[in-house]
């Protein structure tokens, strides 16, 4: 596994990540209450020709505009050689904001939580007291923070709920 930062010319690789998922719970969030909809549902890789807001060319073209605010944008990959996790910059609204996306079939694995250890310690180092995370609502991505010591805020950041209110906002105090 290699862990290293990606330099600009390299974003255009996020389309190599597997974002897509089976869902069979989303989160609804009332102030620090999860309530679970179960259903099916699910979220479909970015599209690779399209232009809209879930396509690859939009994904790079944010991930560059918020690369050139910031320090870069770690990444892991996989032995095998595909990109299985970007730790990214996203919506740069306060110091260390980052995003986080892992190929589905290393969710659940060590590749995944690795990432994320590595953001908290530079936030530690950074001296933030605590981290905030504007979670995509599906069972697996809220489970994953809640396991890492997220938890629900009663009120969420207002420019981060403005970008994403569908979203679970979780704060973890380090």
């Amino acid at each position: 596994m290699e862990y290293r930062t990606l330099g600009r010319t390299e974003l255009s690789r996020i389309a190599e990540i597997d974002r897509s998922e089976h869902i069979n719970v989303l989160y609804e969030q009332h102030g620090t209450q999860l309530v679970a909809r179960h259903g099916t549902w699910s979220a479909s890789a970015w599209d690779p020709d399209g232009h809209g807001e879930d396509s690859v060319e939009a994904k790079v073209h944010q991930l560059q505009h918020y690369f050139d605010k910031t320090a870069g944008s770690r990444s892991v990959r996989s032995s095998a050689g595909g990109w299985s996790e970007s730790a990214s910059p996203c919506h740069t609204l306060r110091p260390g904001s980052r995003s986080r996306h892992v190929s589905a079939p290393f969710g659940a694995t060590a590749i995944g939580s690795r990432p994320s250890e590595q953001l908290e310690q530079i936030a530690r180092t950074a001296g933030d007291s605590d981290m905030v995370v504007s979670a995509t609502p599906s069972e697996n991505t809220v489970r994953f923070y809640l396991g890492r010591g997220f938890q629900p805020m009663a009120d969420p950041l207002t420019e981060l709920f403005e970008l994403e209110p569908e979203d679970v906002h979780m704060r973890k105090m380090l």
